[in-house]
């Protein structure tokens, strides 16, 4: 039965967020309720959730600190000059902002760390895709892919974890996957590619133009079609040019509008926003920087880090105590958002634990491999891994499933070292998960439904997933047979 409510739930949720039926804070809340109800947890399931939202107060608090230093340096004018500089290379051409992004992803993302990848990311390049009037489900789309991929560095969690629960080397497990990584990093750049191509063709039938320099092509007043031209004020005919549809009376349409929102990057790259610290740049940059090598280094716990450098911040660059207090209150938006799906993911995570569902549904699946299969188990493990760290935390799976799939193995002479290779090929999809904090954050961020971006990024992961997991028994490293 808690197996059969397991499964029943996340067919459930997924639909309801998929269809926009409910909101994810709202789903994340309300369904795990019901069927934790339904499972028997009684009033019990208070202190399942409880459980679980303490473990994830320190993603809390990296997220609320992270979000609010990396808003700082947007306002202060930090990446500024970053944007620009992708501008110049990459021109107005929507293709080549989506590489840029893919290129910027994959960078930041060997720190291991997705959160402030995504911040990082969405603060450079969504002000671009937000002036070309592109699809920010783009943005998630590439950044997610790259960043998923790139998510069995040995430093990072899944690859760590597989090796902690096996007792194995984790650069063991990882250099033999290096050519499944290149060739999951291959794909997803295909995929981005492809996506560049829809948006720049998307933008086109839109009868939107991209300039290079000041200058654009402009039909006759009386053609009939609409005017093109450049953003008016202190930026046009910058790096920072911002393409416009104009229609035959001068006036801006509606179109630019709809890429307007609430966001972290709301006001990035205003030349004259009273925020602008250019004095202050060195300063900004190297705190920055201090900030990334120590976060690499990882002497100091990330929340800590990140409130450290929020303090910093605001003392030099925010003098006085009201503009410190208005700072803050400008973020304060994004802040709530992310902090409040984080914590509306441990009612999930809580009932699914504390009510047996994901012991429950992990036996099932074992029990239901037949023994014929027990020498292809380490691509049993893999095609496995893909949903099931989907609907379950890193922890829950590695620490939890895998020595069990790893000892059947045993029994049939697959090593234990090829099961857990082939239980990281399922990380891209994993990253998708609305149980993984920094996916929520970059859907926060980029003002996109989480719908919106499972609908563009699944069955791309999927293939991203399933790629690396083909790619690593061709070359030998996941046995097979």
């Amino acid at each position: 039965m808690t197996v059969v409510l397991g499964f029943a739930m996340i067919i459930v949720f997924m639909t309801l967020i998929m269809t926009k039926k409910l909101s994810p804070i709202l789903a994340l809340i309300l369904i795990p309720t019901i069927f934790g109800l339904f499972a028997g947890a009684g009033l019990g399931i208070g202190d399942m959730v409880m459980e679980a939202i303490e473990s994830m107060s320190s993603t809390a608090a990296l997220l609320l600190f992270a979000i609010i230093y990396f808003g700082i340096m947007i306002d202060v004018g930090l990446f500024d000059k970053l944007v620009e500089f992708i501008l110049r290379i990459a021109g107005q051409d929507p293709l080549k902002v989506v590489l840029g992004t893919a290129l910027l992803t994959g960078a930041v993302s060997l720190d291991g760390d997705g959160s402030t990848t995504f911040i990082v990311v969405t603060a450079a390049m969504l002000p671009i895709y937000r002036r070309l009037q592109m699809s920010p489900v783009v943005l998630t789309c590439v950044a997610g892919l790259i960043n998923g991929t790139l998510n069995i560095v040995p430093w990072g969690g899944p690859t760590a974890r597989a090796a902690s629960a096996l007792h194995l080397d984790a650069n063991s497990i990882f250099a033999p996957m290096i050519p499944s990584l290149a060739a999951g990093l291959a794909l997803s750049l295909v995929f981005s590619y492809f996506m560049g191509l829809s948006e720049r063709r998307r933008l086109a039938r839109k009868g939107v133009a991209w300039v290079k320099g000041a200058r654009a092509a402009e039909p006759g007043p009386d053609s009939g079609q609409p005017l093109t031209g450049v953003a008016a004020g202190p930026s046009a005919g910058g790096p920072a040019t911002q393409a416009l549809t104009i229609n035959r009376t001068g006036t801006q349409t509606a179109e630019e509008d709809e890429t307007t929102g609430h966001s972290l990057t709301d006001t990035a790259l205003d030349p004259d926003r009273p925020t602008l610290r250019p004095h202050l740049f060195w300063f900004n940059l190297a705190l920055t920087a201090a900030i990334m090598v120590l976060l690499i280094i990882d002497i100091l716990p990330l929340p800590y880090l990140f409130m450290i450098g929020t303090v910093l911040a605001l003392m030099v660059n925010f003098r006085s105590i009201r503009e410190q207090h208005e700072e803050l209150a400008a973020h304060a938006s994004s802040v709530i958002t992310v902090v409040a799906m984080v914590m509306a993911a441990g009612v999930l995570t809580g009932v699914m634990s504390g009510t047996g569902m994901v012991d429950g549904m992990a036996q099932w699946l074992v029990d239901v491999i037949p023994a014929s299969w027990g020498p292809y188990m380490a691509v049993i493990t893999g095609v496995l891994s893909i949903p099931m760290t989907f609907f379950m935390s890193n922890d829950a799976f590695y620490y939890g499933i895998l020595p069990v799939l790893t000892e059947t193995a045993a029994h049939y002479g697959v090593p234990a070292v090829d099961m857990a290779r082939a239980s990281i090929t399922g990380q891209p999809v994993h990253l998708q998960s609305p149980l993984v904090p920094a996916i929520l954050l970059l859907v926060s961020l980029a003002g996109v439904e989480l719908g919106d971006h499972h609908r563009k990024v699944l069955w791309r992961a999927l293939a991203v997933s399933l790629v690396m997991l083909v790619v690593g028994v061709l070359v030998g490293v996941i046995a097979f047979g």
